[in-house]
């Protein structure tokens, strides 16, 4: 099992923030990420939303990230840190700039780049991006497709209903081949037939765990899989929040201080498929020291056990 860290102070939602994290700055967090790098975390996690209406600020907050500049900022203080979306709302921006972006990410981190795409939810987001929401799924499908043309051809072209493109060049191409690892998030029966034609891995939210090996069996029934290996990612605080950024208040969710039970815990996971987790903070981290503390906990007390 490998064992990611989320972003601290990355985003606020109220279901998974804790209020030590609005301490830190941009430096507190770069010290954080090059701590975890020099630990062994695997990879570093972030959400992104551009704009948030003010009747979901309660709950979801209105601090993100924009993914690939922060992941940028994180990969130029870190050496090993595999750096990764969670996700990249994709259907928002153009997919040149965002092909454009990872492969430069990518480029300049020595091949620590992983996209972890999603669709997203927020409809007035879309609405103030003008972008068609209900068209957000034909538009991922697309625009995956194109972006892979554009990593991997040497002569990329593309002709499709939302971007066409041909006689063009597109460098730096990414350094990982065939192309950066394309995670996608999200649990909806098209978004698993997403991954089994253009994904690596897969990010369930809602999914019920006891669920994931009969989605996973789903994904690689699909005509469209070509055997490869398929990863998974699930941290349990996300137990935590329901679809719209609401407090569940599972059980599961929250951390423990107790060793054992997180050994079990990823046990758990690992059954149901689970190749990368985080483990989560307990309540009550009191400042940044108490934070780096834990992060240190986990790498000894847990990393080896799992």
């Amino acid at each position: 099992m490998k064992l990611n860290i989320g972003v601290p102070n990355s985003m606020h939602v109220a279901a998974m923030v804790q209020p030590w994290e609005f301490e830190l700055n941009g430096e507190d967090v770069g010290r954080a990420m090059q701590l975890a790098d020099s630990l062994g975390f695997n990879k570093c996690m972030l959400g992104e939303h551009f704009i948030v209406p003010q009747t979901h600020i309660e709950l979801s907050g209105d601090h993100y990230f924009h993914t690939t500049v922060a992941l940028g900022y994180i990969g130029g203080k870190t050496k090993d840190l595999r750096l990764s979306s969670s996700v990249s709302i994709l259907p928002l921006q153009s997919p040149i700039v965002q092909a454009k972006a990872w492969s430069t990410l990518d480029w300049l981190t020595g091949g620590r780049a992983e996209a972890l795409f999603g669709v997203g939810w927020l409809k007035e987001e879309y609405d103030m991006l003008n972008v068609a929401f209900e068209k957000r799924g034909r538009m991922a499908d697309e625009y995956l497709a194109a972006i892979i043309e554009l990593w991997t051809s040497e002569k990329p072209e593309f002709q499709g209903e939302f971007v066409s493109f041909k006689d063009v060049g597109f460098a730096p191409k990414p350094v990982q081949k065939p192309k950066l690892p394309i995670w996608l998030g999200g649990d909806a029966e098209p978004v698993l037939k997403r991954v089994a034609k253009f994904g690596d891995g897969w990010s369930p939210f809602r999914t019920p765990p006891e669920k994931f090996p009969e989605c996973l069996d789903f994904i690689k029934s699909q005509p469209e899989y070509d055997g490869r290996p398929i990863e998974m990612f699930f941290a349990l605080e996300m137990l935590n929040v329901g679809a719209h950024h609401e407090i569940l208040d599972d059980p599961r969710a929250p951390g423990t201080h107790s060793a054992q039970k997180i050994i079990d815990q990823i046990g758990w996971l690992k059954d149901l498929g689970i190749t990368e987790t985080i483990v989560p903070m307990p309540p009550g981290i009191t400042g940044p020291d108490v934070y780096r503390d834990r992060l240190r906990w986990v790498a000894s007390e847990i990393m080896p056990n799992v």
